[in-house]
């Protein structure tokens, strides 16, 4: 296909994703993930962790099966927060998925190789249970308390495992933590600091203290005796989001350097934008100025025209207000594009919180290299104030993408947008 795109800084390095790994409530590997979603098979079910059956909330996107063998040593997964093996697990998965075997780790230099992976979170577990051990005695908790509850450790014990000594921290930005990761990942490697980087996020919060804590904040679904159909973006009978768990990465690599390795490509990122929305610490701006700030500067500094995208995986958690003023916002910035098709991963697997940019943006990068769009799940009685010629349907379409864009939003007001395109 011609491409249509104006690329508005053409000396600049360009960035594409060589590399996906994942583990979520519906599938550990990008195929049987997306293969899931396109289905419409959901991952929300009762919670099975702990007891919670004295919580109004009783459901998640909880990860029923998942196992570290082969991934990280058995002494090491014993200690570390359950976020931090998801992150660990997935990094890994994203090197090998980008073909970067033990014969081709030694043909890259790994003083430019960083890692740049976040959580909304961090280790609730971990100090979840030494509060708990805090209460017998200071000398009952594990020294691990204050390292393994850090947002940044799983990157670094990544880049420790991996010998990568370029850029590597994390970010915290609340459920936009992944895509301010992946985009600051990029910018390194735009900016010459790295050739490669494993970004994205990570999250393990289905415990007392989390679900408690939302439960509090009055932001989940009560929906517990139909937990496949809880989580509902933009249907009018939406109670709330659905909590989920598990982690994304992605590894960006400059283009020359993917191609003298014959790495194989998936996609492009073509650039992306944040925004803050200055108002409220959970609920979005009334006139979603900070969402069509940071969707117009995605735009503008990528140097893509608004009537090329086509394909939008929206943040769209099934929350009243958050719902319709993303959608307010998509159409204030892209008119009534008729070719524009809309959709929410998390009809499926829940919200994932610091995870969820990162496996949203899996499942764009799929979108783009199937030709087909998933389904929006439990759109049974569309809002009032949207239009189905917008959103996609309960089945999945066929779609040939040109420009997709993936939105994370996070509590305090955090806006992301991420541009992915197929190579031309």
């Amino acid at each position: 296909m011609e491409s249509t795109l104006k690329t508005k800084h053409p000396t600049r390095r360009r960035v594409v994703v060589t590399g996906m790994g994942l583990v979520t409530p519906i599938g550990q590997n990008p195929d049987e993930y997306y293969n899931n979603l396109l289905e419409g098979v959901s991952g929300i079910s009762e919670i099975e962790s702990f007891d919670c059956s004295n919580y109004p909330t009783r459901i998640a996107g909880e990860i029923k099966r998942f196992s570290t063998d082969g991934w990280i040593a058995p002494k090491l997964s014993k200690r570390l927060d359950k976020f931090m093996l998801y992150m660990l697990v997935a990094g890994k998965k994203a090197v090998a998925d980008g073909g970067l075997t033990e014969g081709g780790m030694e043909k890259i230099d790994k003083t430019r190789c960083g890692v740049l992976i976040g959580s909304g979170m961090g280790g609730m577990k971990v100090v979840s249970d030494s509060i708990e051990a805090l209460k017998v005695s200071y000398r009952k908790m594990t020294p691990f308390c204050v390292p393994f509850s850090s947002t940044n450790m799983g990157s670094s014990l990544l880049a420790i495992d991996l010998g990568w000594m370029g850029p590597t921290y994390s970010i915290s930005t609340a459920c936009a933590t992944s895509n301010f990761c992946i985009l600051n990942a990029a910018n390194h490697i735009i900016d010459g600091d790295a050739d490669m980087m494993l970004c994205g996020g990570s999250e393990s919060a289905i415990i007392p203290i989390g679900v408690g804590g939302f439960v509090a904040c009055k932001a989940l679904s009560e929906r517990n005796d139909d937990p496949t159909k809880a989580s509902r973006p933009w249907d009018s009978d939406r109670d709330g989001f659905v909590m989920g768990e598990g982690a994304g990465v992605l590894l960006l690599e400059e283009l020359e350097h993917a191609k003298k390795r014959d790495a194989n490509i998936y996609a492009e990122v073509l650039g992306g934008s944040f925004s803050s929305d200055a108002y409220h610490m959970t609920m979005p701006h009334p006139k979603g100025s900070g969402v069509i700030l940071c969707i117009e500067k995605a735009l503008s500094q990528s140097g893509v025209a608004r009537e090329d995208v086509n394909y939008i995986n929206a943040h769209a958690t099934s929350t009243p207000v958050g719902d319709i003023k993303e959608y307010q916002a998509i159409v204030h910035c892209f008119g009534q594009n008729q070719e524009l098709r809309v959709n929410s991963s998390k009809s499926m697997i829940g919200h994932l919180m610091g995870a969820a940019g990162a496996v949203e943006a899996i499942a764009t990068i799929q979108a783009i290299r199937t030709g087909w769009v998933h389904p929006n799940l439990n759109l049974d009685h569309p809002d009032k104030d949207v239009d189905m010629n917008v959103l996609v349907g309960q089945k999945k379409e066929r779609l040939d993408i040109k420009v997709a864009l993936s939105n994370s939003f996070g509590f305090g007001g955090h806006n992301s947008s991420i541009l992915f395109a197929p190579l031309h």
